[in-house]
């Protein structure tokens, strides 16, 4: 079974980022955090499944960091799609 993935992405906020990356992996399927600045990838986090705790703690901070020091950022998820992969389509990319 071929498993797809689609990407969310948004602009950064450093009031609010942290807090939103932290929900975006906590609700499963997110395989890769990527910082973008200007159209180029800064800093990228790749993550594997049942990520907590400890490993998404130094994630979160990193990416709250970033964006508190380039200020306009765009945060990108990388999902595992599960609709795709059962069969059914879905969107390849999504705005949030």
């Amino acid at each position: 079974m071929d498993v797809k993935t689609c990407w969310e992405s948004f602009k950064a906020d450093s009031e609010t980022v942290v807090d939103k990356v932290k929900a975006l992996i906590h609700a499963g399927n997110v395989r890769r955090v990527v910082v973008q600045h200007g159209g180029h990838t800064v800093a990228e986090f790749s993550l594997t499944v049942g990520v907590v705790g400890a490993v998404l703690a130094p994630v979160a901070a990193a990416v709250g960091a970033l964006v508190a020091l380039l200020k306009d950022c765009t945060i990108q998820i990388e999902r595992a799609d599960t609709d795709a992969a059962a069969g059914e389509s879905a969107p390849v990319s999504k705005t949030a």
